[in-house]
């Protein structure tokens, strides 16, 4: 989910928010380091408590919303619940980078938890090694009940907390809209036809690689029939994408060839085979198949000449012109302009099932299993006077009918919009039901809401405690019905916490395989890709130690299923 757009997919922001909002809707100004009043017996812990606890924390806030966190309704009620008051020191979310690791730094300023950091692997053993941040496993056992409960529902959530060592850095965020192999971050780069074109020139949606051709053809050599009948401005494009661009790039055309792997992992080019190896696609003969494929198309015209130098502005603005028969993306809605009740309904655009060339395979993205998932959300600093009265206010935020709140927003607010309205479930229990935002930018609309921060909302929420956001269910629909069927391969690489040694090595050695394989491929592409350079491409990975690349991730295949 690579970018968002204001009346685009609301679901993007929430499964993009660490990446894109770094880690957190809720913020505000000012706020010392250090809590006053948290002299609360941990033995006597319960909330509310009888006086007052003040604790200190540090969060973002995205450009444009609410900049102080206790003007949110959100922390209101929360403050009411638990009679802790919590004392902010804020960021702007587009200064987060430059700021927090020199907040960081200074363990005498720094408030006592630190609520949206998203933190990497790398961040969150640096910071422990320094002695920054406490390790919370036995907080975790003691004083969090309700990230207990998750945890002993989804046991693998607590093994991809825990580092080599057995201990617990940071809380986690977690955000299940499916499960396994009908997750919803199982296909990113999802590729979509316009289906008003196809019925236009009668042509049934594509299922072989030859089919996919011919429409591709039936775009090009009918391009000003289509203008006509659509309205067009500008010349039509048969296919468009963004070379090597993650969910923008065509990639996932290629699945269908030799061993049918396709190449899901563009960052680090990896996938795992049926019998538990890790292996890098770019060694496979239907990767070279693939890209020799993809050659024969643009050697015929059939692909947007801009795709290997446009950036994402470029991208949208055609898409929004009508130009493109087929595209890639999270979601078309934030390509080709059309509303979600379009997309709900299938028309005018529609997802392209996995293409049969050998054979016919979706190969799912690695870590997608466990659904959105980010390990270093939220992390306690050496500065806490009173850690066990932090994590357990911190494990408020993991009550089921408390994350989908900090996640999407809330309810009774008086504005103009709510993300969702009280309603109740089959058995009668409150439950949050999403409300319908018309021409609402939902985007903003949870900008205004959602706090952030560690949470967990799990497959089992939706119709119990929450529902399923609707821009998200007809993705959901599309994964299961269109993809999941295909989806033959048993295994992706797992959401592992590796040693900071070993991130460092894989960094390392990614550099220059990441660019070798991504230049080969874009050459290949344009060019035209024979078998000497794929011979030669062999020869270049193994100079880069590819071998050694590999290793490290099969060590930690090896670990993780056992």
């Amino acid at each position: 989910m690579s970018k968002v757009f204001k009346k685009g997919s609301a679901f993007v922001l929430s499964v993009a928010m660490s990446a894109v909002l770094l880690a957190g809707c809720g913020s505000g100004g000012g706020g010392a380091a250090g809590g006053g009043g948290t002299d609360v017996d941990p033995a006597t812990l319960a909330f509310p408590l009888s006086e007052t606890a003040t604790i200190s924390g540090l969060t973002s806030y995205p450009v444009g919303s609410e900049s102080q966190p206790n003007n949110r309704t959100i922390f209101k009620r929360l403050e009411e619940q638990t009679n802790v008051h919590v004392e902010w020191k804020t960021i702007q979310s587009d200064q987060w980078g430059d700021k927090i690791a020199l907040e960081m730094s200074n363990i005498k300023t720094l408030p006592e938890f630190v609520f949206s950091a998203s933190f990497n692997d790398t961040d969150l053993l640096k910071y422990a090694k320094q002695g920054v941040i406490l390790n919370l496993e036995d907080y975790i056992d003691k004083y969090m009940p309700n990230l207990q409960k998750v945890f002993e529902q989804a046991p693998e959530y607590r093994a991809m907390c825990t580092d080599a060592d057995g201990h617990i850095w940071a809380l986690p965020w977690i955000e299940q809209l499916g499960y396994e192999k009908t997750a919803i971050q199982t296909v990113g780069n999802m590729p979509f036809i316009n289906k008003a074109w196809l019925d236009f020139l009668n042509i049934p949606v594509p299922s072989t690689v030859d089919e996919f051709e011919q429409a591709l053809i039936a775009f090009r050599d009918n391009a000003d029939a289509l203008k006509k009948e659509f309205g067009i401005d500008g010349s039509i494009i048969p296919m468009s994408f963004i070379m090597n661009g993650g969910n923008e790039d065509c990639t996932i055309l290629c699945n269908g060839f030799g061993e049918g792997y396709g190449d899901p992992d563009p960052g680090r080019h990896i996938v795992v085979t049926d019998d538990k190896k890790v292996i890098c696609p770019a060694t496979t003969e239907g990767w070279k198949k693939g890209v020799q494929w993809l050659n024969k198309l643009y050697t015929e015209g059939l692909m947007d000449e801009e795709a290997w130098t446009q950036d994402w502005n470029t991208y949208v603005a055609k898409g929004k012109a009508g130009r493109y028969g087929v595209c890639f993306s999270w979601d078309v809605a934030n390509i080709a302009g059309v509303s979600m009740d379009d997309l709900i309904a299938g028309k005018g655009w529609v997802p392209l099932p996995a293409l049969e060339a050998d054979v016919k395979n979706i190969t799912p993205c690695n870590g997608s299993f466990t659904s959105g998932f980010d390990r270093g959300r939220c992390v306690v600093t050496a500065n806490a006077k009173n850690p066990a009265l932090i994590c357990a206010w911190l494990d408020q935020m993991y009550d089921p009918f408390q994350s989908p709140q900090n996640n999407w927003g809330t309810y009774g607010e008086d504005d103009d919009f709510d993300i969702f309205e009280l309603s109740t479930n089959a058995n009668g229990d409150k439950m949050l039901k999403h409300k319908w935002l018309g021409d609402a930018s939902p985007v903003e609309v949870r900008e205004a809401e959602c706090v952030g921060g560690p949470l967990a909302i799990l497959d089992s929420y939706y119709d119990v405690y929450v529902t399923c956001p609707d821009d998200a269910q007809y993705r959901l629909n599309w994964i299961k019905d269109i993809y999941t069927p295909d989806m033959n391969t048993k295994y992706v690489f797992p959401n592992v916490f590796m040693t900071t040694d070993e991130t460092k090595k894989i960094s390392d050695l990614n550099a220059d395989i990441y660019k070798c394989i991504n230049t080969a491929r874009a050459e290949g592409i344009k060019n035209g890709f024979t078998d000497a350079d794929f011979d030669q491409l062999q020869s270049d990975l193994a100079g880069y130690k590819l071998d050694e690349y590999l290793g490290i991730f099969q060590k930690y295949v090896d670990e993780y299923y056992k």
